[in-house]
């Protein structure tokens, strides 16, 4: 399952336990890039896990500086953790932790200990029957992955 389905698990539905979906803007390359197959089946695992339908944006490439998670958020990690030596991740973890502002941005750190498994392909009849719903506008950037039965 994408990382989400462990946030909203632990912190959306404790915040929003009335939501019917789920917007997560994604920057438009890496492992969830709006081209990778494997990035939308996994989307669609996990809206059928959770029985919520989510909503993805891409940033079209090269506009991820809009993104405003990385105006409000990594600025603020990057000087939490100026001039330490980053000797584990359990250092990580506590420097990320300790981030906050005076506004009330606070931060919850989980550590995925997961072994991903590189290469993985999509099932190969996934791409002709994706039930990944395409937006009018936008189709190739803005897609919904609606719960199936």
């Amino acid at each position: 399952m994408i990382a989400y389905f462990q946030w909203w698990v632990n912190e959306g539905i404790i915040h929003y336990p009335k939501a019917k979906s789920l917007l997560i803007l994604c920057d438009g390359g890496g492992s969830n890039s709006s081209r990778h197959y494997i990035f939308k089946e996994d989307l669609q695992k996990t809206a059928n896990a959770l029985g919520l339908e989510i909503r993805i944006a891409h940033y079209p490439p090269y506009t991820s500086k809009y993104n405003p998670i990385e105006h409000r958020f990594f600025p603020h990690v990057t000087r939490a953790c100026e001039g330490v030596v980053f000797d584990s991740v359990e250092t990580v973890k506590t420097l990320i932790s300790r981030t906050s502002t005076s506004k009330g941005l606070t931060t919850i750190i989980h550590i995925l200990d997961k072994i991903y498994e590189t290469g993985r392909k999509y099932v190969a009849d996934f791409k002709e029957i994706m039930p990944i719903v395409f937006d009018t506008h936008l189709p190739k950037w803005n897609y919904r992955a609606i719960p199936q039965e």
